[in-house]
């Protein structure tokens, strides 16, 4: 059995998706559409930058989301892949649930584009700018992780935010909190803590007002029938009735992405092949998480021809 798998935010890099657009038409024209759909030069920032702006939350979720699913159509296009033939199920790291979402026919890539331009800038404007602050632990298991945020909390917001794989989890909060966190690591018996260059602090409670505004979207642009299983981040189960995905993409906003779970959860339906469309990310993830898988990362042409070939 094989999932579809699509990169979160930290993928973004200048540069991203010029190869695929010079080489297809059917990749100029996703990043075409979603340009119209956001009224922005959103492909100019992806291939020339400023760094600064690519990086900016509500430019990164879009540009990856949209470089996923150029590779995708390519893919579908030029390499002749039925997503829903080939696909026995999709998921997503944070924002690539929407990718995912996009692939299986969810949301429209113009709706997608524009949900994600709103989480993307709700998430930023939920907490004032140094107020919140994220850290990867790295050589941290989950239990490790939660006895440290409990310990870091000190009434703050202190939690897990991303359970990644069983050597890395991602602790979310107050920038006290989180400095605490990484003050406390050796006490933990954890290697190393390291504050991320993120501009908000995703995935815990103090994103509330991001939840909110996502859920009064939804209201507009409800998901619609999937055409392929969703593996979902906050309950590392199968869902495939729309209403639940609203229900669930809502909760994401302020919920753990649990994606080491995701990833045992796959393997455990029966998955023994995992391909990531647009990064390399979730690659490394899935290989420290499970054994005797195979995965495929696919960014660029030669990746695409070769995995076009093979399924």
């Amino acid at each position: 059995m094989t999932a579809f798998v699509f990169p979160g935010q930290g993928s973004q890099k200048v540069g991203m998706g010029v190869e695929l657009a010079q080489a297809s038409a059917v990749a100029r024209q996703v990043f075409e559409e979603v340009d119209d759909a956001l009224g922005q030069k959103l492909f100019q920032i992806m291939k020339d930058g400023p760094e600064a702006d690519l990086t900016l939350t509500e430019n990164a979720q879009p540009a990856i989301m949209a470089n996923a699913i150029a590779v995708l159509r390519v893919l579908e296009q030029e390499g002749g892949l039925v997503l829903a033939d080939k696909a026995d199920f999709v998921a997503g790291h944070s924002l690539g649930e929407y990718t995912a979402l996009c692939a299986a026919g969810a949301f429209s890539l113009a709706d997608t584009a524009r949900l994600l331009k709103l989480r993307g800038r709700s998430m930023q404007a939920a907490v004032p700018v140094g107020e919140g602050a994220m850290c990867a632990l790295l050589g941290a298991d989950i239990e490790k992780a939660t006895a440290l945020a409990a310990a870091a909390a000190e009434g703050e917001v202190c939690t897990v935010a991303n359970d990644n794989d069983p050597t890395q989890v991602v602790l979310s909060g107050h920038k006290a909190a989180i400095e605490r966190a990484i003050a406390l690591v050796k006490e933990h018996g954890i290697k190393r803590g390291v504050l991320l260059p993120v501009s908000a602090p995703f995935h815990c409670p103090l994103m509330q007002p991001a939840a909110d505004a996502m859920a009064e979207a939804f209201d507009a642009t409800p998901p619609q029938a999937l055409r392929v299983a969703l593996l979902a981040n906050v309950t590392a189960a199968v869902v495939t009735d729309p209403a639940e995905v609203r229900r669930l993409l809502v909760e994401q906003v302020t919920g753990r992405v649990r994606w080491r779970e995701s990833v045992i959860a796959l393997r455990d339906a029966g998955t023994d092949r995992f391909i990531e469309l647009g990064g390399k990310v979730l690659g490394p993830m899935i290989g420290r998480t499970v054994a005797d898988v195979s995965i495929t990362s696919v960014i660029g042409m030669a990746d695409i021809e070769a995995l076009a070939k093979d399924l």
